[in-house]
């Protein structure tokens, strides 16, 4: 039997950076299958850009407090993780933020390079109190997929006086998915998979769900392939036709040549 495939998934509804796609069809217990296994995926694989290193100037380790500065260095670390990146290139990238004066600071007073883009420039960071006060922060960005913790990366990247931070590299800020049953024909037992997707911005919810499909179709074919028959099924019976087809105007001939010599005999006698 050929399990029937679903229609073509549509997007049912989107705002901003979230978005809810619907699978109808399904045959049973595929709901859960694709739903699951592309959930997997979009929370663990796709890669992303997160700060995961700040030197701020006055701070010597995460537990300092900074004069003229309402927030304390980790409160202000906290901040700078949420702080989101398109990434464009392939080596980690550096920017900086240096403001002066009684000021609330946010993710749009720092100075990226062109292979930078701040998805949230309204991002929160810090509170300067005094007119007097300069807050200076330098952070490193690098790309990656899923969840890093700090102490899994390379100690002797670090910098003298940088504070490592634990980096959540992944660009998804939600993922779920929900199965119903559905009427197919006469049967009320197919599955209808609806997924939703909330984004950091850096990406598309259309994108992260083409992504995570792709992901997972190269894995599959690297099964398939390795179990595989050395020559296609299809190619065997085409093989079988044509052997079919050379065989059958012999085989007339031949029928022909016994029925013309049985005239022949009895013609003879």
């Amino acid at each position: 039997m050929n399990i029937p495939l679903p229609t073509k998934p549509k997007v049912v509804k989107k705002q901003g950076n979230s978005a809810i796609f619907e699978v109808a069809g399904l045959y049973p217990g595929y709901g859960v299958t694709l739903g699951n296994s592309l959930r997997r995926v979009l929370l663990s694989s796709l890669e992303g850009a997160a700060i995961v290193q700040v030197k701020i100037k006055g701070a010597s380790h995460e537990f300092e407090t900074l004069d003229g500065i309402l927030e304390d260095v980790v409160v202000i670390l906290l901040n700078l993780k949420k702080v989101r990146f398109k990434f464009f290139a392939d080596e980690p990238q550096i920017a900086t933020l240096s403001v002066k004066g009684e000021k609330e600071v946010t993710a749009k007073d720092f100075k990226v390079s062109s292979q930078l883009e701040i998805a949230n420039p309204e991002a929160y960071i810090a509170t300067i109190t005094k007119s007097s006060v300069s807050l200076d922060i330098e952070v490193v960005v690098e790309k990656g997929t899923g969840y890093q913790k700090s102490e899994d990366r390379d100690a002797e990247k670090s910098e003298v006086g940088a504070l490592p931070l634990d980096a959540t590299f992944t660009p998804m800020e939600k993922v779920s998915f929900k199965v119903e049953n559905m009427r197919v024909g006469d049967r009320t037992d197919f599955d209808k998979l609806t997924i939703t997707i909330e984004t950091d911005g850096t990406i598309s919810p259309e994108d992260a769900m083409y992504k995570s499909a792709d992901i997972l179709l190269k894995h599959f074919s690297v099964v398939y392939d390795g179990f595989a028959p050395s020559e296609p099924v299809v190619k065997k019976e085409a093989k079988k036709e044509k052997k079919a087809e050379k065989k059958a105007p012999a085989k007339k001939k031949e029928v022909a040549t016994k029925k013309a010599e049985k005239k022949e005999t009895k013609k003879t006698k």
